[in-house]
């Protein structure tokens, strides 16, 4: 933590270099580790922002990816190639996609490919301080930040101290404001969706009404599983759970279940669509709302305000 918090305040002081963009940047991020909503949070300011008139272009890291190079994603990408969370990105937002571990070089390769593009969105880049920055939105889910601790005996990447320096908090559903005392602007994201399309035919959909009674599996390799079953299961559903760890690189072997469905994730059903499993594959897709206005309050940042 204590080299964490240094190397920050290199790059605050001018000490180590940071790299402006010729366009404003949106960082989307979070001070522990784990998942906390933040790929649907990106979608919605996305299509947010494009409704608002802005032409946004994402770059994502594209963890587990095995690419070394930065690559454009699009929506017939491999995922063991680009990542899983860069390929739902491309599908769902419809905007240019970039993956990279260097966020500025995938920002400058998506510009170049995408001039039209007037704003970027960093998704899980708030550590990534060599890309200068206009907005910070940290997010927490109901976890918060557990038992404080930083890495690697906690979950945390930065001190909770760190939200003093963020333009925005979005708390994920039941999450509370870690520091409230901050007086940072809150706000609150739900998420959407009752209905499931089939895996091998989107076109198909049913609702938690013709799947109940059924022996389904809920099938979860996202940075918090249980928040997946709990909706699962406040949707009236009984089922077998079975957890992976974030971006698991699903096998065949992994999901040779009895049954008659498995439930999923849109994040991890872009890995399944290339195995041959045993069982219909059924995908519930979330939406992402956020109150108050978190799209017009980033735009008018970008547009009223200096940059920070």
């Amino acid at each position: 933590m204590v080299l964490v918090a240094l190397r920050r305040a290199l790059y605050r002081l001018g000490l180590l270099g940071r790299e402006r963009l010729p366009v404003p940047v949106v960082v989307i991020g979070n001070i522990t580790v784990g998942g906390t909503g933040k790929t649907p949070l990106v979608i919605y300011l996305a299509l947010a922002l494009r409704a608002l008139g802005r032409r946004p272009g994402i770059v994502s890291r594209g963890y587990r990816g095995d690419a070394t190079q930065v690559s454009e994603v699009t929506a017939g990408s491999d995922p063991g190639v680009v990542g899983d969370e860069p390929l739902l990105l491309a599908r769902r937002s419809g905007c240019p996609v970039f993956a990279g571990r260097d966020r500025v070089a995938a920002a400058r390769a998506l510009l170049v490919a995408h001039p039209e593009c007037d704003v970027i969105l960093a998704d899980d880049g708030l550590q990534h301080y060599r890309l200068f920055r206009d907005v910070e939105i940290a997010m927490f889910d109901q976890r918060g930040v557990m038992n404080g601790w930083p890495l690697p005996a906690g979950p945390l990447r930065e001190p909770v101290s760190r939200l003093t320096e963020v333009d925005a908090v979005v708390l994920n559903g039941t999450a509370v404001s870690p520091a409230p005392t901050f007086d940072r602007p809150l706000f609150v994201m739900g998420l959407l969706g009752e209905s499931f399309y089939r895996l091998d035919d989107h076109g198909t959909t049913c609702s938690a009404a013709d799947l109940a009674g059924n022996k389904l599996h809920a099938v979860a390799g996202i940075g918090a599983p249980q928040r997946f079953f709990d909706r699962l299961s406040a949707m009236g559903l009984n089922f077998a759970e079975h957890a992976f760890a974030d971006h698991h690189s699903f096998r065949e072997a992994d999901l040779a279940l009895a049954g008659d469905a498995i439930l999923t994730t849109e994040k991890d059903a872009v890995k399944l669509a290339r195995l041959r499993l045993p069982l219909p594959v059924w995908v519930l897709p979330v939406t992402a709302e956020v109150s108050p206005d978190l799209a017009a309050f980033v735009l008018e940042k970008l547009n009223g305000h200096p940059s920070a």
